[in-house]
């Protein structure tokens, strides 16, 4: 199966998935988020990150916006670049986008199933030369968290966590998402 192929249908699964739950959810009279204008039931919010040491920084903006049908199911999506430097050794820039769904049974938790694709630039450089690689890397996460108004704090598995292929170090990621 081709990547692109791989990728369509994942998406048409999170959207077959995502769509019935909040039809249901509409079916059973659960409350409404605020009546009025499609820009009330907006949120914008994302992540900032930055870690910098003597040989090593990583700064990431993703910036992102959810549409609450209800107080209980929100959809949304989101972009990301991160530069990544290792003195004398790593280098990488990563970009892409995602689309979430959030389900929030009650007012302090709040689960998450999000699909992100990211393109990969990095370089490496070692003893025997340069080594460059560009792919795209898709992640499935299926996440749990505390949220205390605006402001989630949890944790997040990649489902398609791939050790050779991957960005990331672990199939396991804590996140604070935060939303106005």
């Amino acid at each position: 199966m081709s990547h692109n192929s791989f990728v369509f249908n994942l998406i048409w699964t999170f959207l077959l998935v995502i769509f019935p739950i909040i039809g249901i959810a509409q079916d059973v009279n659960l409350p409404k988020a605020k009546t009025g204008a499609f820009w009330e039931h907006v949120q914008f919010g994302g992540g900032l990150g930055l870690s910098i040491s003597s040989d090593y920084t990583d700064v990431t903006i993703a910036p992102g916006a959810i549409y609450n049908f209800n107080e209980h199911f929100a959809l949304g999506t989101g972009l990301q670049y991160s530069n990544l430097k290792q003195k004398n050794y790593y280098s990488a820039n990563v970009f892409g986008g995602s689309l979430m769904g959030l389900y929030s049974p009650v007012q302090e938790i709040q689960l998450s199933m999000e699909l992100e694709e990211i393109n990969v630039n990095s370089k490496y450089q070692d003893l025997g030369g340069n080594i460059a690689r560009n792919f795209w890397n898709t992640g499935l996460f299926i996440g749990g968290g505390y949220r205390q108004n605006n402001v989630t704090i949890g944790g997040r598995f990649n489902v398609l966590f791939d050790t050779n292929k991957d960005i990331y170090g672990s199939a396991f990621m804590p996140f604070v998402r935060v939303f106005f």
